[in-house]
């Protein structure tokens, strides 16, 4: 049996935070698709560095270019203001490691602050673009505004979509893939999912990735194994 779920049923579940669903659709909770974590770093128009905590993402392109999609850039935020300003920001990735740093950025980000600074993170240059990298990522996506979409069309949040110019890896994150895709590797967004039982948000979790064999291990296996 499968619980049927629509745009209409959120009243299924209970706020944790008064206006948590106009924030977010209530089909975030329901559905609670890991995604990966990340830091976005824009510069303030002060010209204090700023660092945003944020997840609902993904990455692809074609020749034509590679690109980071990235949903729910509040517009009330300082990275929206700041994207939109000068086209520019970077992706830092950093591991679980750094999740009490990551946390620091969010509740010490008043327009004076150096958020880089409150997260004790280094700033590092970036190659192509004016805005800081952070030295302990283990990798930077240097990108430049490509496309700024509203979706819902109601002022909340938009879709931004950035060109990526340039990236750094760490040198032991290219060679050891084990170490890109484990406790020290990418950290995931696991964002208070539903219990459907009770129509509580649970709390959000943290992630990492197990990598559990590679095509071929999993290749000739019998169907449903």
């Amino acid at each position: 049996m499968k619980r049927e779920i629509s745009m209409e049923t959120a009243d299924l579940l209970y706020e944790n935070w008064a206006g948590q669903f106009d924030t977010f659709s209530h089909m975030e909770f329901a559905c609670a698709i890991p995604q990966s974590l990340f830091l976005i770093s824009t510069l303030k128009e002060n010209g204090k560095p700023n660092l945003c905590f944020h997840s609902w993402s993904c990455f692809g392109g074609d020749e034509g270019g590679y690109f980071a999609v990235m949903q729910n850039v509040s517009h009330t935020s300082h990275t929206y203001e700041n994207i939109v300003r000068d086209g520019e920001f970077c992706i830092n990735f950093v591991s679980a490691d750094y999740y009490a740093n990551c946390i620091a950025t969010i509740t010490e980000n008043a327009n004076d602050s150096d958020e880089f600074e409150a997260g004790h993170f280094t700033p590092e240059r970036a190659a192509k673009i004016r805005v800081p990298k952070i030295k302990e990522a283990f990798m930077t996506l240097e990108c430049q505004l490509a496309c700024n979409v509203d979706l819902t069309r109601k002022g909340i949040s938009s879709m931004i979509i950035g060109r990526v110019l340039h990236a750094s890896i760490d040198e032991k994150y290219i060679e050891g893939v084990d170490l890109r895709y484990g406790k020290k590797g990418f950290m995931f967004n696991i964002h208070e999912p539903a219990d459907f039982a009770t129509g509580q948000l649970v709390d959000t979790h943290v992630a990492s990735l197990e990598v559990l064999g590679s095509y071929l291990d999993y290749k000739n296996k019998p169907f449903g194994e």
